[in-house]
């Protein structure tokens, strides 16, 4: 399918195989002009992000050129010295071949830098007395360019001296421009060139002459492409751009009297050819009938064809990174890039294609996002033996080579690692508020940066001030807020509310109320009267001198006077003060009196179960400030509960806030995981990174672990170790794996340990009993048994392991600050310091010597990890031996191998010269590939047949007859199948001829 285009009218060079990203270089086309008639020229570098569903290409930097090109290849000479990305030689229509460096174009603009194209030049020179035509670099040392341009010139250019060319020979004659040149890929010092008359040459540049000459003997092959085999080193093809002969022509130099294989199928011209380096069976081809074909040169057929405008394209190039990938460059102005693995266009892009194709009926079948199909065989990267695998750990492990095994780790959560990477590290160090100082700079969102200052503040002294402030209630703020609104009362009635508050301060420390001090200090200036009057005056007056101050308070609370009751029922006792409140809050129906109540009776049940949702800050301050340790983590919680309840996202964030002061780790984690998406690394780290936060919080208030059983928890967790897992951090997943929850036994992790001198091997739990292993930790238990220590350095688990203790925190000693039981509990009341932890215990130095640690995971089948500092020699003793199958070679093809190796073995026997015995011993190595095909039985029956006259001619010796039928053998099948094996025993037979073996 049709994956990048762009308009430019150029020719076009990849990047190096082991570039990346993938970048395609272009420079402007000569003897080409486009519609405007503009006759600039330029080199640019493009990125090609097949992440991006658009067609287009990010332009990465471009520089002006003097000259139009006719060829340009990009070298990876000198790649990744000094940040180099190789070379681009370009081959102008002036003669002049051009040496550039990418990293300097790529970046520049010629706009803004008109001097960036001299930068970029590493070397130039004008030897050539025409158009450069062809270009070609060495595959074996990629500092050798090999340039062709007009009367047969051909110059072979190193890359760290420029300025002195050599030629592989004398020109041939009759002098001919050289339209293609090309490097042979088995043998470094070979080297073809091609003229449009059809003539190649092949070069020996050992010899500085020329070694063979093929040609067609009809005279009408004007070559426009030449390219060598990729694994064979005698076969190479021709394409011809007559349209009376527009085939490609496959030629073996052992065979050079008449092409081996001629591929028919265009109608006309053939403009360019590119053959596949990672599958010798992909030839491609273009042509002035319009069409793209992809061969098989071996059968000679058309195995896909790339459907594409009506222009021609003068150059198709395969990818050297992506072997999927290919590009064109056509007459009508279009670079395009096509995956050969067929697909459609992206979803995205149905919509403007629909469109297009509706008003236009003749539109090409990719303009159409018609389903095209995929190749008619898969390509040799996807075939066995080459395949891959993942292991646990994030390991992958490809099988590029028979009997070779690489290992590399595959990382695709960057960001995931990084972030969890900050967090054990805040974990292990201790640097808490700096962590979540951090998060609340990095936050997004108001809520998000709002949950993390809640958590900051259980790392701080007088937590529930700074609560009451993030909710908007400051003190100091309030008083003046008071005063400003109380402009007309008297110093008097400051100093009356003063000795209230006095009084009711003294009722509740000492339970009796005397309230003469009171009113000792009111003023007496004046006589006055007591009245025993029948009115509602008078009855108090005699209720109160026969000393019934219940009678009296009922006559002052029907008659309104509320603050005589109240003053009266403090001197009539605690149980009549207790009463007059109720009565007074009974009658009082405004929005104050609840809390009013709330405050008086220390109800705070109500208040959290009745109160508007809008009003929950004010609800959580009056917890803040009133509630009694025992209780506030309860009432945090059902308050919490209830605005779960509303199912909305900004009720679960105002809940998850009452959670973190109550310190509730597991309806946090319940409800965050309810209304969050934790399905992603990224969200489920999100979680992760609360919960360690708000459990450190806690354990810094019980100086002691905290141990979760939450099941919902114990599943998130496990799925974050998983994932850190298979990103390579093994160790750091151990940390998080949970001990105890259903979720840990259904999957079974079994931890074990093994310290040296015991005598025994690390002890495996049995299946369904728990483990009992330890895990490294940080934090110590109060109590008399110490935990093992961890490794200098290692990660901090979420949970104790079994034998931490796990009992009540202690008592605190006298003298010391009260420390709250609840969960996570602010200490202190308003303005009160926080409780300082207790010192820890000394930590006892680490054991040296082995240690080991194992993880298995029961799911369909068991995956097991191994973590091992030292293992003994007993150990490995213990250990079974692996034992490697290798399949036998069947009965009817043993006498293949007992007649190859005799004569091997005949030969070294009777060798005297070094270099002949070097052969030999080369030759018995490379049998093994014979070998291997016969075991796998992937040889067709004529090579087998063939195989065995061989060996029959060897058994008796007739090395001249058994030549013979090697040629035979060679002729007639896919020397990509015998290349392996059949050059060997040809190099054997000859051997045994000269030697008389």
């Amino acid at each position: 399918m049709r994956l990048k285009e762009i308009q430019r009218t150029a020719h076009q060079a990849w990047s190096p195989a082991v570039h990346h990203p993938i970048h395609l270089a272009l420079g402007t086309s000569a003897q080409q002009l486009d519609a405007s008639f503009n006759t600039t020229a330029a080199l640019e570098i493009f990125e090609l992000d097949f992440a991006d569903p658009s067609m287009d290409m990010e332009l990465k930097g471009s520089i002006n050129t003097t000259n139009r090109l006719h060829s340009l290849v990009w070298v990876n000479f000198g790649l990744g010295e000094n940040g180099s990305v190789g070379r681009l030689v370009a081959g102008a229509e002036n003669g002049t071949v051009t040496v550039y460096k990418p990293e300097s174009i790529i970046g520049s603009d010629p706009d803004s830098a008109p001097d960036s194209a001299a930068d970029a030049v590493v070397g130039q020179s004008d030897k050539h007395t025409g158009p450069v035509r062809a270009l070609d670099f060495n595959p074996f040392q990629n500092n050798l360019l090999a340039s062709g341009a007009n009367d047969s010139e051909i110059y072979i250019w190193d890359l760290n001296n420029f300025n002195s060319p050599m030629t592989p020979g004398a020109k041939s004659q009759p002098a001919e421009d050289v339209s293609v040149i090309s490097w042979n890929r088995q043998v470094q010092h070979i080297l073809a060139s091609a003229s449009p008359s059809g003539k190649a040459v092949v070069w020996d540049l050992r010899k500085n002459e020329p070694i063979i000459k093929i040609s067609d003997h009809s005279n009408r092959m004007h070559c426009s492409g030449m390219l060598w085999h990729p694994d064979v080193a005698t076969q190479l093809v021709l394409a011809s751009e007559d349209d009376r002969l527009p085939v490609i022509q496959m030629w073996d130099l052992r065979f050079a009297t008449s092409p081996l294989k001629v591929l028919e199928n265009h109608t006309r011209g053939i403009l360019s050819i590119s053959w596949s380096q990672a599958d010798p069976e992909l030839l491609l081809s273009s042509a002035k009938d319009n069409r793209i074909l992809c061969w098989n040169p071996n059968t000679g057929e058309v195995i896909y064809e790339l459907p594409t405008t009506n222009q021609w394209c003068f150059d198709v190039q395969w990818c050297p990174r992506n072997p999927a990938l290919l590009s064109t460059a056509s007459f009508d102005g279009r670079i395009t890039v096509y995956s050969v693995m067929g697909g459609s266009l992206a979803p995205q892009q149905h919509g403007t294609v629909d469109k297009i194709s509706s008003s236009f009926d003749s539109m090409d079948p990719f303009g159409t996002g018609q389903m095209l199909p995929p190749l008619q065989k898969p390509p040799k990267w996807i075939r066995r033996p080459v395949g891959a695998s993942f292991g646990f750990g994030g390991k992958l492990t490809p099988q590029p080579v028979p009997r070779q095994v690489h290992l590399s780790q595959v990382t695709t959560e960057t960001e995931f690692l990084q972030r969890s990477r900050e967090l054990q590290t805040a974990l292990q160090t201790g640097a808490f508020n700096h962590y979540c100082q951090g998060k609340i700079q990095t936050a997004k969102t108001d809520a998000e940066q709002d949950i993390w200052k809640f958590l900051l503040v259980n790392f701080e002294d007088e937590a529930r001030i700074k609560f009451l402030r993030l909710l908007g209630f400051n003190k100091d703020d309030l008083e003046l807020k008071v005063r400003h609104n109380t402009p007309s009362l008297k110093s008097f009635t400051w100093d009356v509310l003063q000795r209230l508050d006095d009084a009711d301060a003294a009722a509740k420390t000492s339970g009796s109320v005397s309230p003469a001090d009171f009113f000792s200090q009111t003023p007496k200036d004046t006589p006055f009267q007591i009245p025993v009057t029948c009115d509602t005056d008078g009855l108090i007056s005699q209720a109160l001198l026969v000393g019934n101050f219940e009678g009296a308070v009922d006559l002052c609370l029907n008659d309104g006077r509320y603050a005589e009751a109240i003053l009266l029922a403090i001197s009539g006792g605690e149980e009549l003060l207790k009463k007059t409140q109720q009565k007074y809050l009974s009658k009082q129906k405004n929005s104050v009196s609840m809390l009013i109540s709330s405050v008086v009776t220390q109800n705070w049940k109500d208040i959290v179960e009745s109160c508007e949702l809008d009003n929950w800050k004010e609800a959580l301050a009056a917890l803040l400030t009133y509630a009694h340790p025992e209780d506030f983590a309860h009432l945090c919680d059902t308050l919490g509960g209830r605005l779960e309840s509303e199912q909305t996202e900004k009720r679960s964030l105002q809940a998850c806030l009452c959670y973190i002061c109550s310190g509730n780790i597991e309806k946090l984690v319940e409800c965050w995981a309810l209304h969050r998406d934790c399905s992603s690394p990224l969200g489920l780290e999100d979680l992760v990174e609360k919960v360690m936060m708000l459990r450190k919080s806690i354990e810094r208030l019980r100086n002691s672990e905290v141990s979760v059983q939450s099941p919902v928890l114990a599943e998130k967790l496990t799925r974050y170790a998983g994932i850190l897992a298979a990103e390579g951090s093994l160790s750091t997943a151990m940390a998080y794996l949970p001990e105890n929850s259903e979720e840990v036994r259904r999957r079974r992790p079994y931890f074990c340990s093994s310290s040296p001198g015991s005598g025994m091997p690390p002890i495996m739990p049995s299946p369904g009993v728990p483990p009992t292993g330890f895990m490294p930790s940080t934090s110590l238990p109060s109590g008399p048994i110490a935990p093992p220590s961890s490794q200098p350095g290692a990660p901090v688990p979420m949970y104790p392991g079994a034998i931490h203790n796990q009992g009540p925190a202690p008592p605190p000693m006298p003298g010391a600050p009260y420390t709250p039981m609840g969960a996570g509990y602010p200490q202190g009341g308003p303005g009160a310091p926080a409780a300082k932890p207790y010192p820890p215990a000394s930590v006892p130095p680490p054991q040296t010597g082995q240690y080991s640690r194992c993880i298995y995971f029961l799911n369909d089948r068991y995956l097991t990890f191994i973590e091992s500092y030292s293992v003994s020699p007993q150990l490995l003793q213990q250990l079974p031996a692996e034992r490697v199958e290798q399949k036998e070679i069947p009965s009817e093809h043993l006498v293949l191998k007992s007649t190859f190796d005799s004569l091997v073995q005949r030969g070294q026997l009777a060798a005297g010269d070094p270099q002949t015995k070097r052969k030999l011993d080369d030759a018995a190595k490379r049998l093994g590939f014979l070998y291997d095909k016969l075991r796998d039985q992937s040889l067709s029956p004529h090579i087998l047949n063939g195989l065995h006259e061989i060996s029959r001619c060897v058994a008796g010796q007739d090395y001249q007859r058994g030549l013979e039928v090697h040629t035979q053998i060679v002729s007639s099948s896919n020397f990509s199948e015998i290349s392996g094996f059949m050059p060997v025993l040809k190099m054997l037979m000859t051997i045994a001829t000269r030697l008389g073996v």
